[in-house]
């Protein structure tokens, strides 16, 4: 039976970005969208325990078409179709009907900011989809942002190059520091976002977001 307690063991403990404190965020506020929207709540629960799973199966990491494991940055690029598939096992071997099956991999395949082959069609996909934004901005999106640089072994501050800042790509060793994942993603989320109790949520954590780089920004030039 899908679980809270189950969902734990498909996540790292140690991975302060992407690891279960992520996920118990994300379905906490996958549940309160859900009620307020009048979504599936058990389709809703059962792809945010399943989103993000560092995956598991006859006791070998599964891994992308590369051949990498999911939990590197490789591997997460591509995470959302793994994970979709893993859902497959897990939800048949619950005994879940085929459509339901198909309503919780579609919110898992469509819930990544940085692939849009698949939008979130239903309800409950744009559930997912906002809940997990909502994680990536406020207080907390600045937390995960800087953690995710550090394990990276990048800045948390370097200023974007011009070509950056009008193409999103980088020059030739141009660091990718929060900053610079703020600038790409982290300042569009709140626009982003499908549902009307998201995006009343999201106002203050975007307020927030915005002036700690704007601070941090002007720290770090010697400005303030």
């Amino acid at each position: 039976m899908l679980t809270i307690e189950t969902a734990r063991s498909w996540y790292p403990a140690s991975d302060p970005v992407h690891g279960f404190d992520h996920v118990l965020r994300v379905y906490r506020i996958a549940e309160r969208l859900a009620q307020a929207e009048g979504a599936d709540l058990e389709i809703v629960r059962a792809a945010v325990l399943l989103h993000d799973a560092v995956l598991l199966h006859d006791a070998a990491l599964l891994h992308d078409a590369g051949g990498s494991a999911i939990g590197n940055a490789a591997g997460r690029l591509s995470h959302q179709h793994a994970s979709a598939e893993f859902a497959l096992q897990v939800l048949l071997a619950d005994g879940w009907p085929d459509e339901r099956i198909a309503a919780v991999q579609h919110c898992i395949r469509a819930h990544r900011f940085r692939d849009d082959t698949e939008q979130p069609e239903t309800l409950e996909a744009r559930v997912l989809f906002d809940a997990d934004k909502l994680d990536a901005i406020g207080a907390i999106g600045v937390a995960r942002a800087i953690a995710y640089a550090a394990l990276d072994g990048q800045p948390a501050y370097a200023e974007p190059s011009a070509t950056f800042l009008e193409t999103g790509r980088k020059e030739p060793s141009e660091p990718h520091s929060s900053y610079h994942e703020y600038m790409f993603k982290l300042r569009k989320l709140s626009q982003r976002l499908y549902t009307p109790s998201a995006r009343r949520l999201a106002a203050g954590r975007h307020q927030f977001m915005t002036e700690f780089y704007v601070q941090l920004a002007a720290e770090l030039q010697g400005e303030r």
